[in-house]
């Protein structure tokens, strides 16, 4: 089992990958991190190609303030979240801000989106897009999301975007979710999942960590960390057109052979021993 201190080694690792993301993309110059998560680009005409080619319409791509999108992605979980005006969601990595904008105009000025990030350069940049953007209903929260700063039975729906995997502990990271949602409260995921076991040396390769594929966990073991943190309702399905544009993250790997998007939804029940029923 991995230690304390190796978890935050793992941390410091991914954080000052997004960190260079964040400052390059504010000065737009690129990113300059390898396999950056969908291929990141200072190019905004190349972010709306990758973001539509993860099922953005150009609709949601015109709500958000421009840098917003930084084609981190690998699927819009805002597809799957079934968002409804007055509810309160929790964004779980939320980057530059991207779809925690989505989420607020699907919430309403009666709702109200929070956002965590583990990177203060990517709180700044989302706060700056806020401000820009006009989103009094939206806020980010400086925090890891196996420690979420924010209380018990806050939302009413989690999502996330390419960020769980990257998580050195993904136990504690639903264990946190299954916390901080209200009982009947969803969460809707989209991630990169494993389908195969990953050889170690892809595991331990830095730059795979960070551009969301050496970490990725298989599906099994996801399902069976969800369970014990006391969702039901899973639903993991891979997306097997998501090979299309995962291949170039890391080409010289051969990475769609043991990685996929996929869309990962889960209720936390009102209590622990109501049944899961068919939605």
């Amino acid at each position: 089992m991995s230690s304390a201190a190796d978890h935050d080694t793992h941390r410091q690792i991914v954080r000052q990958a997004y960190a260079e993301v964040a400052k390059a993309d504010s000065a737009g110059e690129g990113c300059g991190v390898a396999a950056s998560c969908c291929g990141v680009s200072d190019d905004s005409v190349i972010n709306t190609l990758i973001s539509t080619r993860l099922g953005y319409s150009q609709v949601d791509l015109d709500l958000a303030p421009a840098g917003a999108d930084m084609g981190l992605g690998c699927g819009n979980p805002k597809a799957i979240a079934a968002l409804k005006p007055g509810e309160v969601v929790v964004d779980l990595g939320a980057g530059g801000g991207f779809d925690c904008f989505l989420a607020a105009h699907e919430v309403g000025s009666g709702g109200h989106v929070i956002g965590v990030d583990m990177t203060p350069d990517m709180i700044s940049k989302a706060r700056a897009n806020a401000a820009k953007g006009r989103f009094d209903n939206v806020e980010f929260r400086l925090g890891e999301i196996e420690h979420l700063p924010i209380a018990d039975a806050t939302a009413d729906v989690i999502i996330s975007n390419c960020v769980i995997n990257l998580s050195p502990d993904k136990p504690r990271v639903f264990r946190d979710a299954f916390r901080v949602l209200k009982p009947g409260g969803r969460l809707a995921i989209s991630d990169v999942v494993a389908t195969v076991e990953l050889p170690v040396e892809m595991r331990n390769d830095a730059s795979l960590v960070a551009g969301c594929m050496g970490n990725a966990s298989l599906i099994e073991d996801l399902e069976a960390m969800m369970r014990a943190a006391g969702f039901e309702c899973i639903r993991i399905q891979p997306k097997d057109e998501s090979k299309e544009f995962i291949k170039d993250w890391a080409p010289e790997h051969n990475i769609t052979d043991y990685v996929v998007s996929a869309t990962i939804e889960a209720i936390r029940p009102h209590n622990r021993s109501t049944s899961c029923r068919a939605s």
